[in-house]
């Protein structure tokens, strides 16, 4: 098993705890968020791990970055990383609903299991969870916070800049 190496990082969605090993980026988590990752006595804090990572996440805030381009080391189900690829192919600025998400992996009847997927995304912001809404277009949960995951929908229309 690779070692995990962690940094805090400071954006204008909360503190962001980023988590990665040599194969990429494992977790990204929000420090407020009642479901935040904690780093784990094993785990080694080194900023010095991330500068690709946090690069991409300013230039992102500051709405000069649409498309990530970074290794991700997801772990999760076989189900979960067919959501969680899906979720990549959302395009910058556009959004979905669970229903066209669960259609688009060929599982029209598993809404509830993709927002369950959904919700335990360990990459939101770059694997963008925060573009999936309700079918009548109503926000819905967000591990990072409905304001949060309002501010980046704004962001990525052009209606708000973070930084």
């Amino acid at each position: 098993m690779n070692k995990i190496f962690y940094t805090k990082m400071e954006s204008p969605v909360g503190r962001l705890l980023l988590a990665g090993n040599p194969d990429g980026l494992r977790s990204v988590s929000f420090e407020l968020s009642r479901r935040a990752d904690a780093p784990q006595e094993s785990w080694t804090e080194d900023k010095a791990a991330f500068p690709e990572v946090i690069r991409q996440l300013r230039a992102y805030f500051a709405a000069e970055l649409k498309e990530f381009d970074l290794p991700l080391a997801m772990d999760g189900t076989e189900f979960q990383l067919r959501v969680w690829r899906a979720l990549q192919e959302i395009p910058y600025g556009q959004t979905t609903s669970y229903g066209r998400l669960a259609a688009k992996i060929g599982n029209p009847k598993a809404m509830r299991a993709v927002g369950l997927a959904n919700g335990c995304n360990p990459i939101p912001i770059i694997v963008p969870c925060h573009r999936v809404i309700g079918s009548d277009g109503s926000l819905t949960g967000f591990g990072g916070g409905l304001q949060n995951k309002q501010k980046l929908l704004a962001l990525e229309k052009g209606q708000l800049r973070l930084l």
